[in-house]
């Protein structure tokens, strides 16, 4: 099977502003249910109870449920996107500024529905799985694109690969913290995770490798 017929349809994108806040309306409902009962709880007559739509109005923008949580994983993934990349555009002009921006804005994105992202990728397979890992390799970018000009703050040997390590773990650290039975949860609680996370990624970055500093 090619990959290209593995892809659900894409659903009907909206043309006009009417079409597009009903849309909005439809796919905020169906995150509320399935964020409280479950994808599998989750019916289409259901979503268009809660958004306030009738059962066509769904169906003729979506083919069936399968594509409306495609919609859902989308949406989902975008607006993590975006609100990284705004908490970086607002970052304090600093290596630490934006190393604590980021490592704040990743815990809150994960934080909104954290208990459903996981279930979405489990349920979807590999096609959300690769939509997931594109949205992690965007924040990796965004990252290394919002540090780039403080590279000559770090002090390890080789300034890029030590933001790009930090970048992996402050983001393995983020999405570990959204699916533990434990997790970091309340803003305090997450501000103080945030706030070890990237004294943990500074003080990586701000120190000579040991390797290096043995030579010396």
């Amino acid at each position: 099977m090619s990959e290209q017929s593995e892809r659900p349809a894409a659903y009907r994108e909206p043309q006009q502003a009417r079409s597009a806040a009903t849309l909005a309306r439809v796919l905020r409902a169906a995150e509320e249910i399935a964020s409280t009962s479950g994808l599998e709880e989750m019916t289409i007559a259901g979503v268009a109870q809660r958004a306030g739509v009738a059962v066509g109005t769904i169906y003729r923008r979506f083919e069936d449920k399968d594509q409306l949580i495609g919609a859902l994983t989308e949406r989902m993934l975008e607006r993590r996107e975006e609100y990284v990349a705004e908490r970086l555009r607002a970052a304090p002009p600093s290596l630490p500024g934006v190393m604590d921006a980021y490592v704040h804005a990743l815990l809150q994105s994960f934080a909104d529905s954290s208990s459903l992202f996981p279930e979405l990728l489990r349920t979807r397979g590999t096609r959300s799985l690769d939509r997931g890992a594109r949205t992690i390799t965007e924040l990796h970018r965004l990252l290394l694109d919002a540090a780039s000009p403080y590279t000559g703050q770090i002090r390890r040997s080789d300034p890029q690969q030590a933001l790009d390590t930090a970048a992996r773990a402050i983001l393995g650290a983020c999405f570990h913290n959204s699916v533990r039975p434990d997790a970091a949860t309340g803003e305090a609680a997450r501000h103080r995770y945030a706030e070890e996370l990237g004294d943990m990624a500074i003080a990586y970055l701000l120190t000579p490798d040991r390797r290096r500093s043995a030579d010396t």
